[in-house]
């Protein structure tokens, strides 16, 4: 918390933003692996959006006739799972679930802690007091227990993951938040707004949000990745999404039953959850990067 700390306080001013960025794009685009890896993601969104574009086969109608055809098998590229359903289309489709609980949450703990850290940081006192206190409430359970709990409190489905996983993120997302708005907020530039008659809506809306914005996007980007195992864990225990839906943790645990009979393409779902948390975390890892300015 302390390195995307430093990048808050040594973020330009907003004057100075649209350079500041305009060099971090740079910067970030030499960077190979973090380019690779958007490179692997967007591939993933896209064949997820466009599924039903791509001509390939139900990804609900099986047949036990064909049921847990190996990798290679002739119109069964990846072959098929434990019902016959084609592992290609399932695994093509189930990426839009999958994606779907793994990102909203973040996107809605972003939005709501930046916005408790940001007034808890700069209004300071009682206020930031009972906000972060609040907060230090929900750090007593680890965040698998705690998403457990609050899915299991709200029974399965889609809806309770993506709460129950908002609910995890947000308090980690206020306290980096506050962290770095702790740090700006008696700036110059922050002080010659005030001293201007700027209000404090003003100030933490146009001063302070554009240059405490960037540390915790990059932050909030590294939890996507503990989101998307999460949220296939949650659908592994039977937490979140429910049969016959394709979504990769769901179809780990169809399939778990299969792995001694055709391991590889049991091990599949698993590869894409994988792929895709490595690849959000390496390019989280590239944006802390070109975001320090130090280097």
């Amino acid at each position: 918390m302390s390195a995307v700390t430093d990048m808050a306080l040594q973020a330009p001013p907003a004057t100075k933003a649209r350079g500041y960025w305009a060099t971090v794009g740079r910067r970030i685009t030499r960077d190979k692996v973090s380019m690779v890896c958007a490179f692997i993601l967007i591939a993933i969104f896209l064949s997820a959006l466009c599924a039903p574009w791509l001509g390939l086969a139900d990804p609900y109608q099986g047949s036990m006739i064909r049921r847990l055809r190996h990798i290679g098998t002739p119109n069964y590229p990846l072959g098929t799972d434990e019902l016959g359903r084609d592992m290609l289309a399932r695994l093509i489709y189930g990426g839009r679930l999958s994606l779907l609980i793994g990102i909203l949450p973040v996107i809605l703990a972003f939005v709501i802690g930046t916005s408790l850290g940001l007034i808890a940081g700069y209004v300071g006192g009682k206020i930031n007091t009972a906000i972060m206190r609040t907060i230090d409430v929900f750090y007593a359970f680890p965040s698998v227990l705690l998403a457990i709990a609050i899915s299991g409190a709200l029974g399965a489905g889609i809806v309770n993951s993506i709460v129950s996983l908002t609910i995890v993120f947000v308090p980690q997302i206020t306290r980096v938040a506050e962290s770095v708005t702790t740090g700006v907020r008696n700036m110059d530039f922050v002080e010659a707004a005030r001293a201007s008659g700027a209000g404090a809506f003003t100030v933490m809306r146009v001063h302070m949000l554009g240059n405490v914005l960037g540390p915790i996007f990059v932050y909030a980007t590294g939890l996507i990745s503990v989101s998307m195992i999460l949220a296939a864990g949650l659908s592994f225990l039977g937490l979140g999404t429910k049969p016959p839906e394709p979504e990769w943790g769901l179809m780990l645990n169809t399939l778990r039953t299969a792995i001694y009979i055709n391991p590889w393409v049991a091990a599949l779902p698993g590869a894409m959850i994988f792929a895709v948390s490595i690849c959000f975390n390496l390019l989280s890892d590239g944006m802390r990067s070109a975001m320090d300015i130090r280097n």
